[in-house]
């Protein structure tokens, strides 16, 4: 089959057996016991290079599927292959791309099960046909389990935005999550080490593809960051977590502002103010735990601890309201069915690689005109610098994969690098400007201890280096020219 049009949302256990008694959906048309079987290599190769292999078995039926979930999707003309098998053992043959991918000597092996109840409707909103899927079991490794709660919503004829409407409705029922993670994913987390912080994965954007293409690309990947981190962070309140949360949050807005002269509408702006208001609570508990890393005087650390607990709670509540699953399911919808994406002018059809250069050039030139003379400036300024060099140095990051000559390599390499130094030294010039406030607001501005947790480095001297750090970038040959 051709690629699915398909959204997925994730559910507690309660919220799943709400949803079945709920009047939504009504008596499915079939339930089915599935058990499937993953496979791969010893060293995970498949899973690594963005493919999945699994058999899957409902009664005495056995159908294996492949799955492109990764960069290679955009190699084939399809992304899934199914083939009705007789046993439980892959069929490596030319009906699938593993062989061409991995040569035919590919050995696998059985990696994890995932069993569930599966209960299927086919449901009509506004004309169109939607499969809806409950599926509620384990994904299962040895003694290791790992409960899956999901509805899919597949789009089998008609308007795409209609999986969005039915979404609303199942989110107005229960609270639900957008999800990102296949079930292949998921098995392999639970295989795997637990992962407790997911940094930003790489993109592979192709030269010639439309910028609005790309945008979707850039996007979704930043979404996916975010949605990875929130897992995490609302299990274990883990800070790195959150930090990285933020960052996807930060990631996606400077999306947002690179990609503003093709994004038609008023809908862009509202979602950005949106994602700034969810960044912006997730940056107060951030900031409690910079100062309490630093923190070792044993009362300052209690209450530190204290507020850091309260910041928590704040950044927890808001990522479980239902601001922010709206915000979750609006943006998804508007990246999926905006009007921008029927734009058919010059800007959003232009290749990616021209429509970086231009924009790159445009980032560049703002932090040459902003970062010229640090020493003179305030510190709003300097923030207001720090800002523009995120903004570039996230931008060179989205496109570096569009210039993979060995000399755009060597060159973007040391672009990096020189823009991971001024964040730093920057960060550092924030970090004595703000640390006083994050106190005051806690009410520790007066404690003995506050200036331990305060940073001492010689502003004139984090001045001086954020400056040579501007200079350096500004004197770097440009990886995209």
């Amino acid at each position: 089959m051709s690629s699915e049009i398909e959204i997925k949302l994730e559910l507690s256990t309660e919220a799943l057996e709400a949803l079945l008694g709920s009047d939504l959906l009504g008596e499915p048309e079939k339930v089915l016991e599935q058990s499937s079987t993953y496979f791969d290599t010893v060293e995970r190769r498949l899973f690594q290079e963005g493919f999945s292999l699994r058999i899957r078995r409902s009664g005495a039926a056995r159908m294996q599927t492949v799955k492109a979930t990764g960069p290679s999707k955009s190699l084939f003309a399809r992304s899934e292959w199914e083939t009705p098998i007789d046993g439980d053992e892959p069929v490596l043959d030319h009906s699938s791309p593993l062989l061409s991918e991995f040569g035919s000597d590919l050995a696998v092996e059985p990696v994890f099960d995932v069993d569930v109840e599966r209960r299927v409707w086919n449901v009509k909103e506004n004309g169109s046909l939607i499969e809806v899927v409950v599926d509620q079991g384990e994904a299962v490794s040895g003694d290791r389990q790992s409960a899956i709660r999901e509805v899919e919503l597949e789009l089998k004829d008609g308007d795409r935005k209609d999986l969005f409407i039915l979404a609303r409705k199942v989110d107005g029922i229960v609270p639900s999550r957008f999800g990102v993670r296949s079930k292949s994913e998921k098995g392999f987390a639970l295989v795997d080490q637990q992962r407790s912080v997911f940094k930003a994965e790489g993109l592979d954007l192709e030269r010639n593809m439309p910028a609005v293409a790309a945008f979707q690309a850039i996007a979704s990947s930043c979404f996916r960051q975010f949605r990875l981190n929130e897992d995490v962070l609302l299990h274990r309140r883990n800070p790195e977590a959150l930090h990285q949360a933020r960052v996807a949050l930060r990631r996606l807005r400077s999306a947002f502002s690179l990609f503003k002269p093709i994004l038609s509408g008023e809908e862009p702006g509202r979602l950005n103010a949106e994602v700034r208001w969810l960044a912006s609570v997730l940056g107060e508990a951030r900031n409690v735990d910079v100062l309490l890393a630093k923190a070792k005087d044993a009362d300052l650390v209690s209450k530190l601890t204290d507020a850091r607990r309260d910041a928590y709670d704040d950044a927890i509540g808001a990522l479980n309201s239902s601001r922010a699953r709206a915000l979750a399911l609006d943006f998804n919808d508007w990246l999926q069915c905006g009007e921008y994406l029927e734009r058919k002018d010059t800007a959003d059809q232009s290749p990616s690689a021209e429509f970086t250069a231009e924009a790159l050039d445009k980032m560049r030139k703002k932090l040459k005109k902003h970062g010229r003379a640090l020493a003179s400036v305030d510190d709003e300024h300097r923030h207001q610098v720090r800002k523009d060099a995120k903004k570039l140095r996230y931008a060179a990051e989205f496109f570096g994969s569009l210039f993979d000559s060995k000399r755009g390599a060597r060159r973007y390499k040391k672009f990096i690098a020189a823009m991971a130094d001024l964040q730093d030294h920057l960060g550092a010039l924030n970090d004595l400007a703000t640390g006083p406030d994050v106190l005051e607001k806690y009410g520790l501005a007066d404690h003995p201890a506050r200036d331990s947790v305060l940073s001492h480095a010689d502003k004139d001297v984090l001045i001086g280096k954020a400056q040579d750090s501007v200079d350096d970038i500004l004197d770097a040959k440009r990886f995209w020219g």
